[in-house]
C-alpha cells in the first residue's frame, strides 16, 4: 500500500488539475474492500473483487492473479486454472493409495515425525522454476509453521519442517556436499520437466542425467567396498587408496521425491502448485492445524505499527526493550528517513 500511495502521488503530481480523471486510467485495485478502493480514488469499474476469506498464499487463482493474466495472457491464465482444477479433481476422487497430495503429505509426515527431519529441500532442475522454493516456503511454513492445534492446545508432535531450496544445478556446486556427506537428514523434492523451454541441442539430456543422478546418489550412496574397487581400478597405490577411502564413502539412505512434468506450461504449472496446496492442507489435517491462519505474521505487523513512530521520532522509545531502543537510536543517527 505504501508503494501504491507513492505511485498515486507521483501520477497526481504529474497530472496536475487533471489527476482525478487520470487516476482511473492508470490504476486498478484487487481487493475485498471496495470502500477503501473508492477512498483511494477508483470507481467500481476499476475494482476486481475477491473474497475476504482468500488467504494471500492461496490467492493466485483469484483476482489476485491479474498480474499473471497480464504477463501470460488470459488464455494462459485459464490454462493455469484448468491445471489446478485437474489436480483438484484428482485430490477429490482418487483413492488414498493413488492420491498424489495425500501420498506427498504422508511422506512429509513420515520424514518429519518418524525419521526426525527438521528441514526439507525443494530442488527444481528448471530455470523457470527458480522461484518455486520461495513460493513453497510461504505456502508451507506460513500455513503449518505452528505449535498450537485447532483445539487451542499444544501439538504433541513437531509440525512443518523448515523449507528451503535452490535450482538443482546451482545447488550441486553449493550445498549438495552437505546433503551427501554432512550427516543431516534432509528430505528433498526433485522437480524437472521432460521437455525444455528452449530446446538447445545437447542440453536437456545432461540436465536430466544430473537430476536423476542426485536422487539416486542420495538414496543408495556408495559403500566402502564400492569405493575401494573404484580406487583400485584407477591404479592408485594401496597407501593412496587407504587415505582416500574414508572420503569416498557415502551413507545414502536419504529420502527424496522426484516429480517430472511432461513440460512446463501453464496447465502443468497449475497442477504442480495445486498439488503442493493440497499436500499442505492434508498435513494440516494430520497435525490438527488450521492451515489458513497466520497469527505469527500478524504479530510482526502489530509490532511494526508500534515501532514506526519511535523510529521516525513521532513518539518516544520509552517502554521498548533495551535492544530495540538501541537499534532505533542507531538507525535514527545513520538513516536518511
Amino acid at each position: 500500500m505504501l508503494n501504491a500511495h507513492t505511485a498515486r502521488a507521483w501520477l497526481c503530481a504529474a497530472a496536475g488539475e487533471c489527476w482525478a480523471r487520470a487516476l482511473p486510467l492508470h490504476f486498478v485495485a484487487v481487493t475485498s474492500d471496495a470502500e477503501r478502493a473508492a477512498a483511494f480514488g477508483l470507481p467500481q469499474a476499476n475494482v476486481f473483487r475477491m473474497w475476504d476469506w482468500v488467504g494471500g498464499r492461496y490467492s493466485l487463482w483469484s483476482a489476485v492473479g491479474l498480474p499473471i493474466a497480464l504477463a501470460i495472457g488470459m488464455n494462459g491464465f485459464e490454462r493455469l486454472l484448468a491445471g489446478a482444477q485437474a489436480m483438484d479433481a484428482h485430490f477429490i476422487e482418487a483413492p488414498f493409495e493413488k492420491n498424489l497430495p495425500v501420498l506427498m503429505a504422508l511422506i512429509g509426515v513420515w520424514n518429519t515425525n518418524f525419521l526426525g527431519a527438521s528441514t526439507s529441500a525443494v530442488l527444481p532442475y528448471h530455470e523457470s522454476l527458480r522461484f518455486l522454493p520461495s513460493f513453497l516456503q510461504q505456502l508451507e511454513m506460513e500455513s503449518n509453521g505452528k505449535t498450537v492445534g485447532r483445539d487451542g492446545l499444544p501439538l504433541s508432535c513437531q509440525a512443518n519442517p523448515i523449507v528451503w531450496g535452490e535450482i538443482g544445478s546451482n545447488g550441486q556446486h553449493a550445498f549438495f556436499q552437505l546433503l551427501h556427506q554432512g550427516g543431516w537428514l534432509v528430505p528433498c523434492d526433485f522437480i524437472a520437466s521432460a521437455q525444455s523451454d528452449f530446446p538447445l541441442p545437447g542440453h536437456q539430456a545432461p540436465l536430466l542425467a544430473n537430476f536423476l543422478a542426485q536422487s539416486a546418489a542420495l538414496a543408495f550412496g556408495k559403500t566402502e567396498d564400492e569405493a575401494r574397487a573404484e580406487l583400485d581400478a584407477a591404479g592408485l597405490s594401496p597407501e593412496r587408496v587407504q587415505a582416500l577411502l574414508p572420503h569416498k564413502v557415502f551413507a545414502g539412505n536419504q529420502p527424496s521425491t522426484s516429480i517430472i512434468l511432461p513440460r512446463l506450461d501453464p496447465f502443468h504449472l497449475g497442477m504442480l502448485l495445486a498439488l503442493y496446496e493440497h499436500k499442505v492442507f492434508v498435513q494440516g489435517v494430520v497435525w490438527g492445524i488450521n492451515s489458513f491462519d497466520q497469527w505469527g505474521v500478524e504479530l510482526g505487523k502489530q509490532l511494526a505499527g508500534r515501532l514506526l513512530p519511535a523510529l521516525t521520532g513521532e513518539a518516544s522509545s520509552d517502554g521498548l526493550d533495551q535492544s530495540t531502543r538501541a537499534l532505533i537510536e542507531w538507525c535514527r543517527e545513520k538513516g536518511d528517513f
